[in-house]
């Protein structure tokens, strides 16, 4: 069975007005940067974008929700005239406000989700970086502290994180609730966790979000992928993929504004395949902007828009799906508890009294993945925004003042070299969460279990699995005071091993888990029987190869 991701595009952010807005959308800040940035190419009338989208071969447009301009009837009757399905994006909302009471949240208000139900079109609510905004209250509202889901100040890890998972559900129940007032035979309106941070996966899939990882952006791909793949698995949940296109390089390539793009066409294209091989339910790019210029004669498409067309007309076609996320089997199982400590290890769910000993705890996820990765992850955190890590679009920032954008030829760096490599080598691994059954953890060769917390469910299971046969690594404070003394002892536990280690990263440990790391060259992600191997195209790894092994079973 052939299974094809609905693929969408979201709308623009400073390429030209929204085309049914039109010029309330240049009064909003419709970026992260904290200003507003004027549009840069003429405003394209909505038939005209609407066709682009088609062009384009989109199912569905991720529309930003402009505050204060929600009632766009317009917009519905084109949407549906040519029969695309639409997601409401949030993002403007958090940007600008008007926010939750006590939060930096924006909510599509209730009248246009209503008005959604009754179109027959929406396809979901998409909640941008609600798990950056948690942890980074600060980000856009200014006038205090508030959390994206609550405060949560002066609380233990495992109440902020149940606060949090409160408050998620409310709003899932809420939608729920607003949304099937109207019609009943209307299609489900999930809420969708749109996330550049590879935490809060868990808990907000728990909390009843489907999950939508970035790929490209400054992520770690094998981490974030496997982390993304654990969570929608491991909560029954769809996965969508947003390839972002912000990010740190700089090059030259077509250029709206410094950071974006910030991947060269070249990694865009591999990119796409990457997302795409992980057989996820939705698949769209982030941002029309850098597909398409609009000129007085029309839509011309960037290499972007070439890469997209290719990748729609040509390679989805001669690369049919057989297979889909849920069907992920891994080799290696990664489990921690949700401690949204990506390496800023301060302000846990968005806690900002220091929680020495949890954080400390929390930050053992890292040791692992750098362990998993042959070193090629950082031992000190789970994406780029942690020391180490310099920019090359801040050159661009820099040196290039903002109305001299659009940049045909983009811009490149003394050095011209990249920060952003697409390959991080792991062995087929998915992470779950200190939650997980004995039933969804499978027969995995190679249990990894961190964090700050481990529930009793979870214990239980991994040490069965240790019985019949899987090697477990697990982390001494996770082990209660009380907890029988051949599990708090390392050695061979019936069929397999079970090793209690205070450093993942100690030598005894290193040879342990030798055997189960696979190839250096090799990244592994298995769905079933297909087996999908990634290894670099170009010497640093900012490009892919793919092939598909079926395995027999």
């Amino acid at each position: 069975m052939v299974r094809k991701p609905k693929l969408g595009i979201q709308g623009p952010v400073v390429a030209w007005q929204d085309p049914w807005a039109g010029e309330a959308s240049d009064l909003v800040m419709r970026t992260g940067t904290g200003s507003i940035c004027p549009s840069q190419d003429p405003k394209p009338e909505p038939g005209a974008f609407v066709q682009a989208l088609l062009e384009l071969s989109a199912d569905f447009y991720v529309h930003h929700v402009i505050p204060g301009q929600e009632d766009q009837q317009h917009l519905w009757e084109d949407i549906d005239r040519a029969g695309l399905d639409i997601c409401l994006g949030n993002e403007y909302g958090n940007i600008n406000g008007p926010w939750v009471e006590g939060t930096n949240r924006y909510d599509v208000p209730d009248a246009l989700i209503t008005r959604a139900a009754e179109s027959g079109r929406c396809i979901g609510l998409l909640y941008d970086e609600p798990e950056h905004l948690q942890i980074n209250a600060a980000q856009y509202r200014k006038d205090g502290w508030f959390p994206h889901w609550g405060v949560t100040d002066g609380m233990s890890l495992e109440a902020a994180r149940s606060k949090v998972e409160r408050a998620v559900q409310e709003q899932v129940k809420h939608v729920q609730h607003v949304s099937g007032q109207k019609s009943v035979t209307a299609p489900s309106m999930p809420l969708i966790t749109e996330q550049v941070f590879p935490t809060m996966f868990h808990t907000l899939a728990r909390a009843g979000m489907d999950v939508c990882p970035k790929v490209m952006k400054e992520s770690f791909q094998s981490l974030q992928l496997a982390t993304a793949l654990g969570a929608a698995k491991q909560y029954g949940r769809s996965l969508w993929i947003c390839a972002d296109l912000w990010g740190p390089d700089t090059g030259t390539w077509f250029t709206r504004f410094p950071g974006f793009p910030g991947h060269s066409p070249e990694e865009f294209a591999s990119a796409l395949r990457m997302g795409y091989f992980m057989g996820p339910t939705h698949l769209f790019a982030e941002n029309i902007d850098v597909l398409m210029q609009y000129t007085p004669s029309g839509f011309k498409q960037t290499e972007f828009g070439d890469v997209w067309m290719e990748f729609t007309k040509q390679f989805i076609p001669e690369h049919p799906l057989t297979w889909k996320h849920s069907e992920a089997d891994p080799d290696i199982v990664v489990i921690h508890s949700d401690d949204s400590n990506y390496g800023q290890n301060e302000r846990l769910f968005g806690n900002r009294e220091p929680v020495t000993s949890e954080t400390n705890h929390s930050e053992s996820i890292f040791h692992i993945w750098h362990l998993l990765s042959r070193g090629a992850i950082p031992a000190h955190g789970s994406c780029m925004h942690i020391p180490g890590y310099d920019f090359p679009r801040h050159s661009l920032k820099r040196d290039v003042p903002l109305e001299k954008f659009p940049l045909a030829g983009g811009y490149a760096t003394e050095n011209g070299r990249g920060v952003h490599p697409l390959f991080y080598p792991v062995n087929n691994v998915v992470a779950y969460d200190d939650r997980v059954s004995r039933e969804r953890l499978g027969k995995p060769k190679l249990i990894l279990a961190g964090g700050s917390s481990l529930s009793a469910e979870s214990l239980a299971a991994i040490f069965d699995a240790a019985n019949h046969g899987s090697v477990v690594v697990i982390a001494a404070w996770l082990l209660p005071t009380d907890a029988p003394q051949e599990m708090r002892t390392s050695g061979r536990k019936g069929f397999g091993q079970w090793l209690v280690t205070d450093d993942f990263l100690d030598e005894t440990i290193r040879t342990a888990v030798e055997p189960f790391l696979g190839e250096a060259d090799c990244w592994i992600q298995r769905f079933g029987a297909a087996e999908v191997r990634m290894t670099p195209k170009d010497s640093l790894g900012f490009t892919l190869d793919f092939e598909i092994h079926m395995l027999k079973r």
